[in-house]
């Protein structure tokens, strides 16, 4: 070979090589600001730090994760993905918090051959009718988070239910999973406003009610404004408390204090699952964020992380394919912080629930401690309308 031929072929190599290496971009659309925000950053951060103890990596392919606020907007996170998938190039998606948002947002990413992995939001009829080839949910369908609330009512022998949410798409799921397995009575059920900062005439309409409990979908800032007036009236006291996993996590709890003590939830992932997986998460949480407890956000937006590390190692980072890169997805080859998961027909998950109660940590502080099992390898009631 020519010393000519030879230095075409070095410099081919090297080109292949340095494109080999070029980073997976990740467009990560979510919440940052507003009464939601710290959803968002719980999500993000979770996210990030999985790339981050991976050197950079998610199964072994290196990744950039480009972050952007929506605001709880559908119309700001339209913009966001139309800009990342015709000016960045951007084909993998991740991040949204909010249904509304993920509603206006997803299908375009989907029409423009792109590939989203929802990390939170799980609307009905994405998991049924609408389900899409490119679509998957590492997090919860959105009914289901809410079922486990119903039945752990049911097991708890409560008789008579007020239930709220608020009125987008995620409040009608949460409500329609809780009446599915709750066997009392409702004898109150109110739709809210997702920008909500008054509750007075709700506090009112339970009071009159009589409930023997009361059920409440308000995520992010909105459940701690919720709760907190629900304290300021007299009822945190008199009528029990019985959520799912929005209404009563850590920052909600760290906002109540003792207040918060003996509230009644249902979840999918606790910072106190003692698997191999959840303890390494939670050394390098604690490690990087000292004094901050993750909240459910972040155990599920850092298994989505896994999920998705792990579906790139599988087509070596080329979503060129992407029904090989949904072969791979499904194979689900990762092991969750949550424990046992699987992706049912609608490629939503399959998971375990489990109850849990507000009680006095070690320390005096209140903690949220996983007390029983609520449902095992639970599905959803939609995988039957989705034909893949």
């Amino acid at each position: 070979m020519t010393k000519l031929g030879a230095g075409l072929a070095l410099s081919a190599l090297l080109a292949t090589g340095a494109a080999a290496q070029q980073p997976v971009k990740i467009g990560f659309i979510t919440t940052l600001s507003g009464p939601g925000g710290y959803i968002g950053a719980d999500s993000r951060d979770a996210f990030n730090l999985a790339v981050e103890m991976e050197g950079g990596k998610l199964g072994g392919v290196p990744v950039q994760v480009v972050v952007e606020d929506d605001g709880l907007k559908p119309g700001q996170g339209k913009q966001i993905a139309d800009r990342m998938l015709k000016t960045d190039g951007i084909k993998l998606f991740t991040g949204i918090i909010f249904s509304n948002v993920l509603g206006a947002t997803a299908p375009d990413i989907l029409d423009a051959g792109g590939i989203y992995v929802s990390n939170n939001a799980g609307p009905s009829n994405f998991a049924g009718k609408d389900c899409h080839k490119n679509y998957y949910v590492v997090s919860w369908q959105n009914d289901t988070l809410h079922e486990s609330a119903g039945q752990n009512a049911t097991n708890l022998g409560y008789k008579k239910a007020f239930i709220l949410a608020p009125n987008y798409p995620a409040g009608k799921d949460a409500l329609a999973g809780f009446k599915r397995f709750f066997k009392g009575d409702i004898v109150g059920e109110v739709y809210t406003r997702l920008d909500q900062t008054d509750f007075a005439p709700e506090m009112a309409q339970i009071r009159a009610a009589k409930p023997d409990m009361v059920f409440h979908f308000h995520p992010g800032g909105l459940g701690i404004t919720f709760a907190r007036q629900y304290q300021q009236a007299g009822l945190l006291g008199a009528i029990p408390l019985v959520v799912a996993a929005p209404s009563v996590d850590s920052n909600i709890v760290k906002a109540l204090g003792d207040a918060a003590i003996g509230t009644n939830g249902t979840t999918h992932w606790n910072t106190d699952f003692d698997n191999p997986a959840n303890k390494k998460f939670m050394e390098a949480w604690s490690k990087k964020y000292p004094g901050r407890l993750p909240t459910y956000y972040a155990g599920q937006a850092y298994d989505t992380a896994l999920a998705i590390g792990a579906a790139l190692k599988a087509v070596n980072g080329d979503l060129k394919d992407t029904e090989k890169f949904r072969q791979a997805m499904l194979k689900a080859d990762f092991q969750a912080v949550r424990g046992p998961f699987k992706f049912g027909p609608n490629q939503h998950p399959v998971q375990d629930w489990v109850a849990t109660r507000v009680e006095k940590g070690p320390d005096g502080a209140p903690v949220i401690k996983t007390i029983g099992k609520v449902f095992t390898d639970k599905g959803d009631v939609y995988s039957k309308d989705c034909k893949l």
